[in-house]
Formats: C-alpha cells, sequence, structure tokens
C-alpha cells in the first residue's frame, strides 16, 4: 500500500474513538504504555493521546499542504476516511463550543459508526485488494475539520492550576455521554510539551505549574507520575452513607427484616454492602435474586439508587489500578524514570521550536534552565547514595520509601541518549547535517588540553589532540570538534587532508551523505562557535 494508507489508518483509528472535549476513548481493552492507568481501559480518555493525534494532524496537514491530485489507497481505507471526515463536516459548527452530552454522544457514535464498519469488514473478509484515488484535498479537509475539534478539546483540558488533564472518565447515559477529569498526572504535563501545541511562553506555564505541584518529589528532585495520597484504612471503606439508606427504601426494608443478601449492619450501626459483592454484577445478582423471593415491586422501584449508591460508595468508575493502590513499580510516591526522561526531551524539544518561531532570549534561557533542572534530577547527576544505585544504569523507578528499583535496558536509555545529542546540538534537517547546540554549556569545554581516544569508520583506534576550549565527540565514527569562535562556521577536512570552509551551521547534503554512509571521505569536521549561554 502507499505511504499514505499507512499514515492514514492509525490516524482513522485513533479519530474513531475521539470523544470531544475528552480525548481518545481506550475501548479496546487494551491499556496505553503506562501500565499504572491499566484499569482505564473502557471507561477512560486519554487526552495524552488527543495530543499525540494533534502532532499527526499537524504533520500530514504540512505533507498534503501544497499537493495536488489524488492518491491511491486501499479502497475500505478510502471509505473510512470518506465516512470519517463526512463526520467531521456534518458536526463543523460543534468544533467552535463546548458541547452537550446529547451532542457528544452523537459525535461519538457516528465516529464509531464509522469505525465499526471499516472494522467489521476487515475483520470479516480481509482488504479486497482493490484500490482507488483520494482526492488529496479531502485528506486536507479531513485533517483541517479534526483539528478543529481536536484544538477545542485539548483547549478544555487545561487544568486552573497551570497544569493540563492526561486521562478522563466517560460517563455513558441514555440521553448523553459526560466527562470527569481525574488527578493531574506526567504524562499529560509531557504530551503537552511534545505536541508543540503550547507557545514558548505556555510552555513556561506548564513547567513552572508542574516544578510547583505535589508530583514534585523534592527529595530526588525529580517527579512522580501522579500525586502521592494516603490510602483509606480497612474501616474507612465500604460504609454506606446514612443519607443514602434513608433515601433507599429497599435498603430499609432488609436492614428491618435481617436480610443480609444486600446490605448488612454492624454492632456500632453502621451500614455497609455485603462483603461478597466485587463489582456491580454481583449487586445485580443479588437485586434478581431478591425479585425472585418478595421483593420485585421494591426492586423494580429502586434498582438504579442500589446501584448508584454501590458506585458513590467504591468508585469504581474511576478505578486506575496501580496508581491507586500499589507503593512500589509505578504506584503511589514512585518516580517512573521513564517518563522523566520523556519529559527532558519534550523540554528540550520545545528549547528548539522556541529558537525557530524568534522567541525572546530570555524565554530561552528560563526553557533552558527548566531543563537543566529536570536533567538535575536523572541519575547521571546523583551519587550512589542519593540514588539508591549506580547512578549512570537505568532503574525502573523509585518508590518513595527505598532508592531506585528494577535494573535494565529501560526506554529511558533512548530519551537520554536523544537528549545528549541535543545538547551538542545534532539534528538532521533536509536530509543535511546541522550542529545548533543551544543548550551547551560552557562547562563542557576543556579546561586543558586532551588526547580524545575514537573508533573510525574502519573499526581503527585513532587518537585527536584537542586543545584548551574545544570539546570533541563522534557521527557516525566521524570526529567533530567545537571550538569557541566570535562567528558560526564550519570547516570540513577531507581524507587527503584538504579543508572546506562554510558558512553556516549545516554541511551539504554531499558532505552529510558521505559522514551518514561511513565512507571515510570526510575525516573531521570543525565546528567553530560564538560564546555560549
Amino acid at each position: 500500500v502507499t505511504l499514505t494508507e499507512k499514515l492514514l489508518v492509525p490516524l482513522l483509528a485513533k479519530l474513531t474513538n475521539f470523544v470531544p472535549g475528552g480525548g481518545i476513548w481506550m475501548n479496546t481493552q487494551r491499556p496505553e504504555w503506562n501500565d499504572a492507568n491499566n484499569a482505564l481501559v473502557g471507561n477512560g480518555i486519554s487526552v495524552v493521546t488527543l495530543f499525540a493525534v494533534h502532532r499527526d494532524l499537524a504533520l500530514l496537514r504540512d505533507l498534503f499542504a501544497d499537493a495536488a491530485g489524488a492518491v491511491e489507497v486501499s479502497v475500505e481505507v478510502a471509505d473510512l476516511a470518506e465516512a470519517v471526515g463526512g463526520v467531521f463536516e456534518r458536526f463543523a459548527p460543534l468544533a467552535e463550543r463546548s458541547l452537550d452530552e446529547a451532542e457528544r454522544k452523537e459525535v461519538v457514535d457516528a465516529l464509531g459508526a464509522a469505525g465499526s464498519v471499516y472494522r467489521e469488514q476487515l475483520y470479516r473478509d480481509g482488504l479486497s485488494g482493490g484500490t482507488r484515488t483520494l482526492p488529496q484535498g479531502a485528506i486536507r479537509a479531513l485533517v483541517e475539520r479534526a483539528l478543529a475539534f481536536v484544538d477545542h478539546s485539548l483547549r478544555d483540558n487545561r487544568r486552573d492550576d497551570g497544569l493540563v488533564h492526561s486521562y478522563n472518565l466517560l460517563k455513558i447515559r441514555d440521553e448523553g455521554m459526560g466527562v470527569a477529569h481525574l488527578y493531574p498526572m506526567l504524562e499529560g504535563q509531557v504530551a503537552a510539551l511534545d505536541a508543540g501545541v503550547l507557545s514558548p511562553e505556555a510552555s513556561l506555564e506548564v513547567l513552572r505549574a508542574l516544578r510547583e505541584s505535589a508530583m514534585y518529589r523534592p527529595d530526588q528532585h525529580s517527579y512522580t507520575l501522579y500525586p502521592d495520597r494516603a490510602l483509606p484504612g480497612f474501616l474507612a471503606k465500604n460504609n454506606v452513607p446514612p443519607e443514602a439508606v434513608e433515601a433507599v427504601p429497599l435498603f430499609r426494608a432488609l436492614l428491618d427484616a435481617g436480610d443480609p443478601s444486600l446490605v448488612v449492619r454492624d454492632v456500632r450501626g453502621g451500614v455497609h454492602f455485603h462483603g461478597a459483592f466485587r463489582n456491580r454484577d454481583d449487586v445485580e445478582a443479588a437485586l434478581d435474586g431478591l425479585a425472585e423471593r418478595g421483593y420485585a415491586e421494591a426492586v423494580d422501584r429502586d434498582r438504579q439508587q442500589v446501584l448508584d449508591a454501590f458506585e458513590a460508595v467504591f468508585n469504581h468508575h474511576a478505578y486506575t489500578g496501580r496508581s491507586g493502590t500499589f507503593f512500589g513499580y509505578e504506584g503511589l510516591g514512585s518516580i517512573y524514570w521513564h517518563m522523566v526522561s520523556k519529559l527532558a526531551l519534550a523540554t528540550q524539544e520545545t528549547v528548539f521550536r522556541a529558537h525557530a518561531e524568534g522567541a525572546a532570549a530570555g524565554t530561552l534561557r528560563r526553557l533552558a534552565d527548566a531543563y537543566y533542572d529536570i536533567r538535575a534530577g536523572l541519575g547521571g547527576s546523583k551519587t550512589p547514595e542519593e540514588y539508591g544505585a549506580f547512578p549512570a544504569d537505568a532503574y525502573s523507578h523509585t518508590p518513595s520509601h527505598a532508592g531506585a528499583k528494577q535494573p535494565g535496558m529501560t526506554g529511558q536509555v533512548k530519551e537520554d541518549l536523544l537528549c545528549r545529542w541535543g545538547e551538542l546540538g545534532v539534528l538532521v534537517e533536509g536530509g543535511r547535517l546541522v550542529f545548533r547546540p543551544l543548550l551547551l554549556r560552557d562547562e563542557e569545554f576543556l579546561q586543558a588540553p586532551a588526547s580524545f581516544r575514537y573508533v573510525d569508520v574502519e573499526g581503527r583506534d585513532q587518537v585527536l589532540s584537542l586543545a584548551a576550549g574545544s570539546l570533541g565527540f563522534t557521527v557516525c565514527a566521524t570526529p567533530v570538534v567545537y571550538r569557541r569562535a566570535d562567528a558560526l562556521s564550519i570547516r570540513v577536512v577531507g581524507a587527503d587532508g584538504e579543508g572546506t570552509a562554510l558558512d553556516g551551521a549545516a554541511l551539504s547534503r554531499e558532505a552529510s551523505a558521505a559522514v551518514f554512509g561511513r565512507t571515510g571521505s570526510v575525516a573531521r569536521i570543525e565546528v567553530h562557535l560564538p560564546p555560549a549561554r
């Protein structure tokens, strides 16, 4: 299939689960990466994924901005794209304001129906193998209309404390769909920064609010996945409020009759649901049993009130899993180091984005300070005593009562490597190698001459002498030397020892291809940099 189809399919799959004002409905019984919240599937709506959808839509908008004509895609995918685009077109006026519950349900039902038709056909017959053309104008229209809805929903999910929501809960009723918010989580802040939807100043506000939030752990100078909280003790659980007992005649009748099949009264007068109930289904079964034993009229009258009281006592709808019950792993009070590294990388990307947008020097400086403040909390910046382990090793998490736990090659390593390339300012833009070290600190440059040992493209050990005031590293086994200078310039030294001077921060496409291809034709790259921050 075409690249266009490969880009469209995952996006369309998410959009068929879009809940305006809420996020992407996690209705597939498959949790997102954060196992801490794996119980949210079914009722959960992800703002985190909605931020990623925004970034995906923005990418497609740019890809198809100037394109003309049509592209070839599978017949089934073309039908799905047109169906989803038709839903957003039909409800386009609603993208300009917050929806009521009935309107939200109408949009969700329409998108879900489009997804169901595609999915059921795909599972039953697979792709037919037939293709047809999809106008690129139709793709652009779909993207723009979806972006309008997504933008509005993301604005609706800004919190009053300066943070953004991460996950919401879907309240499904016959007449509509409501959205309820959960507590703040680190994921949402990372997703917001990563998506590029915030201005540099708004990004600083999120970072400031995060630093001042209950997610910050001063002892580790880092962030938990969500605020810690004290769990209720055993005696504080399963207590039916007196007003709920008074409001439900069936409760009073059963208590007076001494029938414990639904609720029981303890020796102190407190009322509790039957101790064997695990969930709503158990309550429904008990009510059905009572209906067969002479309480049919009362059960018919009070069933919904009983179920509402059960949910009010246990709040199963908002159960998140280990994030609300565990103390280790990604549980209460735990720092999950991979997410902190994601925060660092998203903040670094914000710095580069702000620079590209022409942000003021003061804004760039504060963003850089925020980045290094996050980096200061990671293991590599700590002593073994502070970290509770060898600082350079990757560990999964740090609970509130112990040091770093669960060593292994976690996903954190990827983010930390990307962050280091970003600190050095090594970028690839339009197929060209670019050096833009906005975050490089003066303390990184050598205070005295030193020898730089590296392995070249042939696998041979090499030594390069570095002067004071310089630093060295390799890109694709090609040594790069940074030196301080009055103006930015590059000198590419070939294998024959001849040097070519370049103005600006980028290599030519040819020289970049030689470095990426490890041809050996580029022996060394010298980058002259103006003074850093």
